[in-house]
């Protein structure tokens, strides 16, 4: 029996979702978008998950869709019939339609080409090894990069250097990445999920409530002028301040102990 095209594991509140097509590059099949749509769903549902990590198995991130897949009849595919049920699966995997509440940190070694590189501008924080390669080759095929980077990419680094990704279609590595913010660390090659998982560690330890409702305002004020956003950021986090965790934390500060956070 062959392994599953996308691995989901859990160790305490910080689930990793591992793309496991490494002999494809971690192409994307139907099996791994469908997977993925329900590991975000568990992921966000789940009140004990904290924190998730993506990653890639066998030295690689993802290059993205599987462009032979693409172009070959899927029909007689067992996982084809969840895209007919729902239109719009391959979008929320992608997180084009969809928003984890939940932080989402990228652990990134070799190849993130393509749609490896769209999904990466969904997460939060962003750590590669050193032998990363970046790009978004879809003009390079004469296609289009519907994963929104025509959207996203030009609002999270400068408007230069996304054009310049966009539509030479070129390769980037991982200190040119870090020069203009695509990602946030660049470690040793092989020590990108090791690093994910300190940095999932500190998210965890923290109060759940504060951490969700802090990505909910950062995302809310997106493209907000600053009194707007300012509003918006009262009408999320003042209601953290009514949590238990909120007693918690300030409690445990003062007894010098460790917070035991319920997320209620």
């Amino acid at each position: 029996m062959s392994e599953p095209h996308l691995l989901v594991e859990r160790e305490g509140h910080v689930v990793t979702v591992t793309f496991n097509r490494p002999e494809a590059r971690n192409a994307w099949s139907l099996e791994s978008m469908a997977r993925m749509w329900d590991a975000w769903q568990m992921i966000d549902e789940d009140p004990e998950v904290r924190v998730a990590i993506l990653t890639g198995a066998g030295g690689t991130f993802s290059s993205g869709a599987d462009l032979k897949l693409m172009h070959s009849d899927q029909s007689d595919n067992p996982w084809h019939a969840r895209f007919r049920e729902d239109p719009e699966l391959h979008w929320k995997a992608m997180l084009r339609h969809y928003q984890l509440k939940k932080p989402l940190i990228a652990a990134v070694e070799g190849f993130a080409l393509g749609g490896g590189t769209e999904i990466l501008q969904c997460t939060d924080i962003r750590v590669a090894g050193r032998s990363a390669v970046f790009g978004l080759t879809e003009a390079k095929y004469g296609l289009f990069p519907l994963g929104g980077s025509t959207v996203r990419l030009r609002r999270q680094i400068p408007h230069t250097m996304a054009m310049d990704m966009l539509l030479t279609a070129r390769r980037v590595s991982a200190e040119e990445a870090l020069s203009f913010g695509l990602i946030g660390r660049v470690v040793d090659d092989g020590e990108a999920l090791s690093t994910a998982k300190e940095i999932a560690a500190m998210i965890a330890a923290n109060g759940p409530i504060a951490v969700q409702a802090i990505k909910a305002s950062t995302m809310a004020s997106d493209m907000l002028s600053e009194a707007e956003g300012l509003a918006q950021e009262l009408v999320i986090g003042q209601p953290v301040f009514k949590s238990e965790d909120a007693r918690e934390g300030p409690k445990a500060f003062a007894e010098r102990r460790t917070p035991n956070f319920k997320a209620r």
